[in-house]
């Protein structure tokens, strides 16, 4: 064999960092032993992996087409290194998940999960849409849990659960209680919704489809928990997932406005590279959310 797995690991996390020096802290390395590692490889194939600019390190086409079949070698390799030693827990997982979903269903599923595995690692980053999927193309998460539709090459979607929106508003709204809302009068009100880019605001706009150009959106806000005080405090309407609604709901601090002429179901996803290796806890985990689903 003419390369070693130090050489990809090199390589991977040049192509992570898009620079040495960080990728040579990351595999606790000298800068210069990353940099003879990676200089080696180009060698020995005659080949250019990455393009220099400036600073930054850039994939080649090459090495773009590489980098796929490069995160395999590497996830089998540590698969094997764990059998080797006897591991009886499936490894490590990175797991992304939009708000809502982090918020409200991950958590749950990471405890069942250690409760099977309890010397499992695993890590969870919570963002919106646009953000898990690129970290999931980029090979920095194993897997991503998502609420909004994404079509990218590089990425499989396989369908979870089913969701909904809910418009809702403080209780001494005028729309409180309300048996149905107009669109002229939602087209009135003062909305706190979320940003673009995440899968609350795709629903959301494919949902007003019609009236979107009319409605008063007075704040875009990136969190859950702050559109809902907002509306609490009676600056607007909100629309939210009904999951992260129940116990405002319960509690009476937000009731739901009925807006029957409109369609704010959605499916949640889980989405994966293509060329991903599947680790064995990756298949624990994509069993496990099967289950609930």
């Amino acid at each position: 064999m003419r390369y070693t797995l130090r050489q990809l690991q090199v390589f991977l996390a040049t192509a992570h960092h898009e620079n040495i020096s960080r990728a040579a802290d990351e595999l606790a390395m000298s800068q210069s032993a990353a940099s003879g590692s990676l200089k080696e490889l180009e060698q020995q194939f005659d080949v250019q992996l990455f393009d220099r600019v400036g600073k930054r390190l850039q994939l080649s086409e090459l090495g773009r087409e590489l980098r796929p079949e490069a995160e395999k070698l590497q996830a089998q390799a540590l698969a094997f290194e764990s059998a080797l030693g006897g591991a009886q827990t499936p490894g490590s997982l990175r797991i992304g998940a939009t708000l809502t979903i982090g918020n409200y269903l991950a958590v749950p599923l990471i405890a069942a999960f250690r409760a099977q595995h309890a010397g499992a690692d695993i890590s969870l980053h919570v963002a919106n849409t646009s953000e898990i999927a690129a970290m999931v193309a980029d090979f920095q998460l194993d897997v991503g849990m998502i609420e909004g539709e994404i079509n990218h090459p590089r990425l499989l979607t396989r369908p979870w659960r089913e969701d909904e929106l809910q418009v809702f508003c403080a209780p001494d709204h005028p729309f409180a209680g309300k048996r149905s809302v107009s669109d002229a009068r939602l087209s009135e009100a003062q909305w706190i919704v979320r940003e673009p880019g995440s899968g609350t605001r795709q629903t959301f706009d494919r949902a007003m489809h019609g009236i979107l150009s009319d409605l008063k959106i007075s704040m875009e806000l990136q969190h859950t928990e702050a559109i809902k005080r907002a509306v609490e405090a009676g600056l607007g309407l909100g629309c939210l997932s009904r999951i992260s609604l129940k116990d405002a709901f319960a509690r009476g601090s937000l009731v739901p406005v009925q807006v029957p002429q409109r369609d704010f179901s959605r499916q949640l996803n889980l989405i994966s590279h293509r060329d991903k290796f599947h680790s064995a806890a990756l298949e624990e985990w994509l069993s496990l959310c099967a289950q609930h689903n």
